[in-house]
């Protein structure tokens, strides 16, 4: 049960963040890399690039269940930046979105991506523990 939980909430976390965030980003980045905001001092576009980045290929790799952990870690940073920093001085309404985002990302991370997942179909064996935890469907 557990595992089609696993199942149920990358789908939801990773498709709801490609389809509502990062594809229209993708396609306004004309416009938006003038305007977005930049809290790493990298510059408007190169920041719009990483979120990009993060809210589709990430996401896509999540609701896939392809290398979860290591994708997850894109998208947990986004997620912190945009409550921590971004919104910060927002009142919780407006910043509850990206709240939930992260928690459940950091569930997830913990978590593992379950047994419902591509990951299985692409074996790697790693000594390292850390990269171990990484790489390891849950």
């Amino acid at each position: 049960m557990l595992d089609f939980g696993c199942l149920l909430s990358r789908l939801y976390l990773g498709l709801t963040m490609i389809f509502a965030h990062g594809y229209p980003k993708y396609l306004n980045y004309a416009q938006s890399s003038v305007k977005f905001p930049d809290p790493l001092g990298i510059g408007s576009p190169l920041s719009l690039s990483l979120v990009i980045f993060a809210e589709c290929v990430c996401a896509v790799l999540v609701s896939l269940g392809l290398f979860t952990r290591l994708a997850l870690i894109p998208l947990i940073i986004t997620m912190g930046i945009a409550f921590f920093i971004i919104h910060c001085d927002d009142p919780f309404t407006r910043k509850e979105l990206s709240f939930m985002f992260l928690c459940g990302y950091g569930t997830l991370f913990f978590l593992g991506s379950g047994n419902y997942n591509l990951q299985r179909f692409v074996p790697i064996s790693v000594k390292h523990p850390v990269l171990k935890f990484l790489f390891e469907r849950s």
